[in-house]
């Protein structure tokens, strides 16, 4: 009996067919899926621009670690566990597994702006992620700091930290943003690979779950204000960031993917008892090898 395998592809990129710069080639989708995963709705569109049809698609967000989407965390008890101060607004500074971007300028910037001259104490902490770059780490553990500061490696639980933390800055990687939306943190973007993640950034910014700045002082002193005057403003990006949130997507699609192959593996079932009545060999031709069902 032939068995005939349901084939599935998924699109990671939040908003990025939209905005793909001319130089680049298409947004590649294929026909001949039985199904598309897209993280958004405007990926879904562009599917059906390349020719997919909408029974082909499903729109569940992007899946990330299933042990991140439906983990029970109460703040205060994150930061008495990961031992960060407890009254103080912390901002999570990220730079992916590798540590790229502006990490160390951002982190100065903030020394500076979460510290109050005025009344001499910091109005808030930081965490750094330097993922692999030890020379990053390094070199802030180097410096002297006037606020509460923890300077981290690779993480393998960024869903604690980020559990602990109120606002984050990162790269535009769709990975990071997913999980940055399950924990309803305000998100400020300083920086993008070109073409594959430039277009989550208008995804964010657009619905009101963040903001754009490549410069580090201005992302210090954004930063300064939602931990101040401008914490109504945060609240807000968080709200819209929890709205955006879709924490179910890994289930979703192994799901959809379970129910696919069930019904792909009846297909192939009655595919092979109708094709079967074809050959009826007769008694002479018993001695013959079998004929290759025609599938």
């Amino acid at each position: 009996m032939g068995t005939q395998m349901a084939r599935s592809a998924e699109q990671s990129s939040l908003r990025h067919c939209h905005h793909r710069p001319q130089h680049l080639p298409p947004y590649m989708f294929h026909a001949d899926v039985n199904r598309c995963y897209c993280p958004s709705e405007e990926v879904a569109k562009r599917a059906e621009l390349d020719d997919l049809k909408s029974s082909q698609i499903r729109v569940f967000g992007l899946p990330i670690r299933p042990s991140f989407c439906r983990a029970v965390l109460v703040k205060d008890d994150l930061r008495k566990e990961l031992e960060l101060d407890p009254d103080l607004p912390a901002v999570l500074l990220m730079g992916g597994g590798e540590g790229m971007g502006p990490v160390k300028k951002t982190a100065k910037a903030l020394g500076d702006a979460l510290f109050d001259k005025e009344l001499g104490k910091p109005i808030g902490q930081l965490v750094v992620i330097c993922g692999r770059n030890k020379t990053l780490s390094s070199s802030l553990q180097a410096l002297e700091w006037k606020m509460p500061i923890k300077i981290r490696g690779f993480e393998t639980q960024m869903e604690k930290w980020m559990g602990a933390c109120d606002c984050i800055i990162t790269k535009a990687g769709p990975g990071t943003i997913a999980e940055a939306l399950i924990r309803g943190l305000p998100i400020i973007l300083n920086d993008f690979i070109p073409g594959q993640e430039v277009g989550n950034v208008p995804y964010v910014v657009d619905n009101g779950a963040g903001v754009f700045s490549k410069s580090p002082k201005e992302t210090a002193e954004l930063v300064a204000r939602w931990f101040g005057p401008g914490a109504e403003e945060r609240k807000r990006m968080s709200e819209n960031a929890l709205k955006l949130a879709q924490p179910e997507a890994v289930f979703d699609i192994v799901r959809d993917i379970h129910e696919l192959s069930q019904e792909q593996g009846v297909k192939a079932q009655i595919s092979s008892s109708l094709t079967s009545s074809f050959f009826m060999p007769s008694p002479e031709a018993s001695h013959c090898p079998s004929p290759i069902p025609l599938v």
